[in-house]
């Protein structure tokens, strides 16, 4: 029996069945990829976070976007979804579609035990070829714990972990701390 390889579709075949589908996809270089359902954790802490940017950047020139607002990374040649992304200024849109946009300077991911390891490293990658982001934020949903990327010069970039004696993570982006007791409110660990 042979294997099948999966069939390669294209972008705007992927756009059209993402304005109709019940669930959302993300597409690597012509594949298709099934986002996996969120858990109560995971949504609480997207929105706890998202609240918190909002609050602090409510006078600033950032806009925050939270898991609806696809990404597309011309170098990767892909869509995706990330659980919160921060634009400082005005978005900039792929082909003038209001649901994707390209130019986030943060992007949060709170870690699921399914995408842990895409998140750390496969999106990690593909987000770094994006001109003007500068800072990653992964979250636990099972434990007071975030890692932190900083980019401090072309190709290199600074790790940090917080765990809950840390008390916040520190953002570069707006100057500013999310505080673990903000960002685990109502969540149970």
């Amino acid at each position: 029996m042979q294997a099948t390889i999966p069939k390669k579709i294209s972008i705007e075949d992927y756009l059209k069945q993402e304005e109709k589908a019940n669930f959302k996809s993300e597409y690597i270089n012509g594949k298709i990829i099934p986002m996996a359902g969120g858990t109560v954790n995971h949504n609480q802490i997207a929105v706890n976070i998202t609240t918190e940017l909002n609050y602090a950047f409510k006078k600033q020139d950032y806009r925050v976007y939270m898991g609806d607002v696809r990404l597309w990374i011309p170098d990767k040649n892909s869509f995706t979804y990330p659980d919160i992304m921060v634009i400082e200024g005005d978005p900039i849109y792929y082909e003038n579609r209001k649901d994707t946009i390209l130019n986030p300077s943060l992007i949060i991911e709170v870690l699921s035990p399914s995408t842990e390891n895409y998140d750390k490293e496969g999106k990690f990658s593909a987000y770094r070829t994006i001109s003007g982001f500068s800072e990653y934020v992964l979250v636990s949903q099972t434990q007071i714990y975030g890692e932190k990327f900083t980019k401090t010069d072309e190709k290199k970039w600074l790790f940090q972990e917080f765990y809950a004696e840390d008390k916040a993570i520190e953002i570069q982006l707006g100057n500013l701390s999310l505080e673990f007791n903000d960002i685990y409110h109502k969540v149970d660990l």
